[in-house]
């Protein structure tokens, strides 16, 4: 999925530099006639080509390590996370450290949104959890502790209360 994005993305940014290469044809003629100065015309060219180079990169840079690039391997292990007014539900209690853990995120009734915190309040990363819908987010824990798990998505009255823990042990098997 990470590869189609980019594509998609590129793709449109090529749109975009097509459109732009137009307008900047369009202005070069205007400039020809007289009614455009030849110096904002080179500025606005020089604007546009470094907008685009700007975006481009930034496309490029921001996709290509693609958070939650969730694909299944063989060292990976698969935590199914339940959201629910007002709970979140795991199959499982401890997770290892160093290895990918994925996340399979889903609801029973509301939209949640599922964060994972250090002991310390850092949010480490997020993820939708949907009804009918599951989103897959994968994270390599490096340090052992308890991590929580908070509701980022204002879901009833006791939002507040939805909250759960788990533990990153240093044991590599991953085991209940």
């Amino acid at each position: 999925m990470q590869a189609t994005i980019l594509v998609i993305s590129l793709l449109g940014m090529i749109a975009v530099i097509a459109i732009f290469l137009r307008a900047i044809s369009h202005g070069a003629t205007a400039s020809q006639s007289g009614t455009v100065s030849d110096n904002i015309e080179q500025k606005r060219s020089r604007l546009i080509w470094g907008l685009l180079v700007f975006g481009v990169i930034v496309t490029a840079g921001s996709l290509w390590n693609w958070p939650h690039d969730a694909e299944a391997s063989s060292d990976s292990i698969s935590v199914n996370v339940t959201g629910g007014q007002w709970f979140w539900e795991m199959d499982r209690e401890t997770v290892p450290a160093g290895k990918p853990i994925i996340f399979n995120v889903l609801s029973k009734d509301v939209n949640h949104g599922m964060g994972v915190y250090t002991a310390d309040g850092t949010l480490l990363f997020q993820a939708q959890g949907m009804p009918g819908y599951v989103n897959k987010v994968k994270y390599i824990f490096e340090n052992t502790g308890t991590f929580k798990i908070l509701c980022m998505e204002f879901c009833g009255l006791s939002h507040h209360d939805m909250n759960a823990s788990f533990k990153v042990v240093a044991n590599a098997s991953g085991e209940k």
